[in-house]
């Protein structure tokens, strides 16, 4: 399946965001649902959303972070079984985000099971949402889950960037637990390098095991050294 991407409005990325939110929305309530009963304004649901993403706690799991994953998915969508789903998973994915809370995943994936039966999307779709949702807890999806692999390569692809741009990404993980003292933080953060660096492989599609996987390795190893150092 080959994605039609709409146009990026560079004046207001808010909107380019809303436009895509209400086409994916259409496109996983199904063409019986277009052609039949009126259906809520998806409009609401994107603010509610896009104002989640821009709460104040939020450092690196930002609206920039689900524009990233978002574009990712666009580069991966051949790989995906159900297009739509993994599109709005990426939307609730990180949807409920605390910091200082380990239930962000489940509730994000609860938020996700009770919105989008409100908007029209079926239940078997908003059931593997909500699914995808909560595998990004380990991010180690299934062999034969190829919509898992399309988000979590998707979710996990900031950790193949320049040395520069990780260390930005490292620098905003850590401000999102700046009220965390730095010897627990460097224990907690080692231990989440040390579960991906374990994983067989980071990057389950094709091509993002080709094109990012060596780079990734490298990025956490550096930053698990410096953390140790």
């Amino acid at each position: 399946m080959t994605p039609v991407s709409p146009a990026v409005d560079a004046a207001d990325p808010a909107q380019d965001l809303r436009r895509r939110w209400a086409a994916t929305v259409a496109e996983a309530r199904g063409p019986a649902a277009r052609e039949g009963t009126a259906r809520p304004d998806p409009a609401p649901y994107a603010d509610n959303l896009l104002a989640r993403w821009s709460e104040p706690q939020r450092r690196y799991h930002t609206v920039a972070h689900l524009t990233a994953v978002l574009h990712r998915i666009d580069e991966l969508a051949y790989y995906a079984d159900d297009l739509p789903v993994v599109q709005l998973a990426a939307w609730f994915h990180d949807a409920v985000y605390r910091p200082d809370r380990s239930e962000n995943e489940e509730r994000s994936a609860a938020l996700a099971e009770r919105a989008l039966p409100e908007l029209g999307v079926g239940p078997a779709r908003t059931a593997e949402v909500a699914r995808l949702v909560r595998l990004t807890v380990t991010h180690d999806p299934a062999p034969d889950d190829r919509d898992g692999d399309v988000l979590c390569d998707a979710d996990l692809a900031v950790l193949a960037g320049s040395p520069d741009s990780y260390a930005a990404y490292a620098a905003a993980v850590r401000d999102e637990y700046a009220f965390v003292p730095d010897p627990d933080f460097t224990a907690g953060r080692s231990a989440v390098l040390r579960h991906l660096l374990a994983l067989p492989r980071l990057f389950r599609t094709p091509m993002g095991y080709d094109q990012w996987e060596h780079t990734a390795r490298r990025n956490l190893t550096t930053e698990l050294d410096l953390l140790s150092g």
